[in-house]
């Protein structure tokens, strides 16, 4: 039987979910109040992220939603309270559930970068869903998922539960900034009409023309290797910066395995500095 505490807590915890996530969990019925509804909080997801997709984010409204549904607006506010909430669940079924874990055989290097590639392509899926701020820690079934699965890979490693939680915030961080980039950078060619290798050849004859030696020095050795005369790889930056984060885990798990020293760890700079 529960105890006093835990049933405070878990009402608590209840309370601090609006009413259309925890339907989204299971742990909330339809509605209940007036004649049997025709329509559903899956339903809803689903029209919104239709028109996100095909008109936008800006485009969708309670009221456009109500309208790719043929219902009323009013009635969606049976089972979504506020647009925010509308666009929690919107992220949390355009994003799915993560792919299934990889065998534990292959170790958590190989489940961290599954879950990291996984998670990119989510995004490549859905870019619009980059659009909507991060208004909290994950709530929505899908996004535990994600975090449950993050967490699990890194079992058996000797890293601290904060140390786990922190190297899947880490990941996350990265995985949301490529995707970011990405979608800004493809956005940005769209306009301009240009291809990758054009803009990145259009960016070399710029710098060779405004950045001198003497002030740049750094910056022509670059250009003098050729690396800025073609676009690289659509994935290259990520495997760099992926594998050099999982280099980096990988020492620190080293030092809990093997009695080594604590790994380098770099203050936060002075307010006054």
């Amino acid at each position: 039987m529960m105890s006093d505490a835990n049933a405070n807590n878990e009402n608590q915890g209840s309370r601090l979910l609006p009413a259309s996530i925890e339907a989204a969990w299971g742990v909330r019925s339809r509605p209940t109040k007036g004649p049997k509804p025709g329509l559903s909080l899956e339903r809803i997801v689903v029209a919104a992220i239709k028109i996100a997709l095909t008109k936008g984010l800006s485009a969708v409204s309670m009221s456009r939603v109500a309208t790719e549904l043929g219902s009323a607006p009013m009635s969606l506010y049976r089972y979504v309270a506020s647009k925010d909430e509308l666009l929690a669940l919107m992220v949390d079924a355009a994003l799915g559930p993560p792919l299934a874990a990889p065998s534990s055989d292959d170790g958590w290097r190989a489940a961290l970068s599954r879950w990291a590639w996984g998670a990119l392509a989510a995004y490549r899926r859905h870019p619009w869903t980059l659009q909507i701020p991060i208004s909290g820690p994950p709530a929505t079934p899908n996004q535990v998922a994600w975090l449950e699965q993050g967490l699990r890979a890194l079992r058996g490693t000797g890293l601290t539960e904060a140390e786990k939680l922190s190297v899947v915030m880490l990941l996350a961080g990265i995985v949301r900034n490529e995707a970011s980039l990405e979608a800004s950078i493809s956005a940005a060619f769209q306009a301009s009409g240009a291809t990758p290798e054009e803009a990145m050849s259009s960016y070399g004859r710029l710098l060779r023309r405004v950045a001198s030696p003497e002030r740049f020095p750094a910056l022509r050795a670059l250009i003098a290797a050729g690396v800025l005369d073609a676009a690289g790889g659509q994935d290259d930056e990520f495997l760099f910066g992926l594998a050099r984060i999982l280099d980096g885990i990988e020492v620190l798990i080293r030092t809990r395995t093997s009695g080594q020293a604590e790994p380098h760890e770099v203050s936060a700079p002075r307010a006054d500095s």
